[in-house]
């Protein structure tokens, strides 16, 4: 809203400093400082009246040294990292961008599902919680809408990097570096020369002429990663501080790639996709980093506040978005290798268990106990260092997801 505000007042008045609000730079900085401060002081008001309406976790007991007393703890403070990201958002993004439209949508029915689930926990003393097909539907129908967004709407576009010698075939002798603009659903991959993979062409295998309805294939990817990862963070949000934590790290490398993609001169010096507009992603995602790290002040160990399911699967929905907006979804497995091990291990300790169970008539499992950080737990180490060693195993592979960037 400040930003059409500003833009008003600098062409009609020329007001001294409106200008700064052209500036994506300016407006990220401004985000991450109204996300932070929203989640930091008023994130404290949320957790007192989540306090006084006795909006408490109830823990199983599952043998787990400091469990118990984390009882009655307040939840749902997932609710701090949505208005924390939503204010700022609203106030110096872009509203009318197709990036930012699909990223609000995302987090309000994300945001909505996990409500529902946290307030069926509390309210109606459920601990299961709302029903594992209705969470699947409530992502498969967002897979939908964010699918059918990036593969039919207009403004979802790249340009490619023209070859040098057509760089410079133009009448008036001006150097053109890419291409027009136009739909695509070419992906990147990693550690690959030339790293490009278009989804249509998979269509050639069901025949010629097929590649228009590439949709057929992109949507469902998008569904999977959508349901992937969002599981992926909500099994991660076990101890104090690991979900926030791994996710501020994660979020704030795909700020690095959305900044890239979306600056003709970075994009071209890089030699990676140009995606007009997807610049302005950079200030949801100041947002989103600012109030993951101002949740972080009250989440840490020993927690004042959980996030629920109304933060977790906000959280890995977002990021889902995120990779699969610039053109980085291939890239999941190794950024959000903590989230990936994570569900790894559910599924391994699961079917290991019942594979046992069946040959063996008693079930058996790899882990102490999944995830993977209860099994740390279960060794005797602390959840703060088990959280620790998460987060820098977490920038390892985000360092090695950014070098992705030249390393080919």
């Amino acid at each position: 809203m400040l930003y059409y505000l500003f833009d008003y007042l600098e062409s009609h008045y020329q007001i001294p400093g409106a200008n700064l609000f052209q500036y994506i730079s300016f407006r990220s900085a401004m985000a991450f400082i109204f996300s932070l401060g929203i989640s930091t002081i008023y994130g404290k008001r949320i957790i007192n009246y989540l306090q006084r309406k006795q909006v408490g976790e109830s823990v199983r007991d599952l043998g787990l040294v400091g469990q118990v007393e984390k009882a009655g703890t307040p939840t749902m403070g997932g609710i701090i990292i949505i208005l924390a990201t939503i204010i700022p958002v609203l106030l110096f993004a872009k509203i009318d961008n197709v990036y930012i439209v699909i990223l609000l949508v995302t987090t309000l029915w994300m945001g909505a599902i996990g409500f529902v689930d946290d307030y069926i926990k509390i309210f109606k003393k459920d601990k299961e919680g709302l029903k594992g097909k209705f969470k699947v539907l409530g992502q498969i129908t967002l897979g939908i809408f964010v699918g059918a967004m990036f593969y039919f709407h207009p403004g979802v576009n790249i340009k490619e990097k023209l070859p040098v010698q057509q760089q410079y075939n133009v009448e008036n002798g001006e150097r053109i570096l890419f291409g027009d603009a136009k739909q695509s659903t070419k992906t990147t991959i990693p550690f690959v020369k030339n790293n490009e993979l278009d989804y249509a062409e998979a269509m050639d295998l069901f025949g010629e002429g097929l590649r228009d309805y590439a949709w057929l294939i992109f949507i469902p990817i998008v569904i999977f990663i959508i349901t992937a990862v969002s599981n992926g963070a909500n099994l991660t949000d076990g101890i104090d501080g690991l979900a926030a934590g791994s996710s501020a790290i994660i979020v704030l490398t795909l700020g690095v790639f959305a900044w890239v993609s979306g600056n003709i001169i970075f994009a071209n010096y890089l030699d990676v996709m140009y995606i007009p507009n997807s610049g302005e992603m950079t200030i949801y995602i100041s947002a989103f980093v600012g109030a993951l790290i101002g949740f972080l002040w009250y989440n840490t160990y020993p927690a004042q506040v959980f996030m629920g399911d109304t933060g977790s699967l906000t959280i890995g929905g977002i990021i889902a978005v995120l990779a699969i907006a610039v053109r980085k979804e291939l890239l999941i497995p190794i950024l959000a290798g903590v989230f990936l091990v994570e569900n790894l291990s559910v599924i391994l300790q699961v079917s290991y268990f019942k594979y046992t169970k069946k040959k063996f008539g008693e079930g058996r499992r790899i882990f102490k106990m999944s995830p993977l950080h209860h099994h740390y737990q279960k060794s005797g180490y602390h959840e703060s260092k088990i959280v620790t060693r998460f987060w820098i195993v977490g920038i390892m592979l985000a360092v090695l997801t950014i070098v992705t960037l030249k390393l080919r």
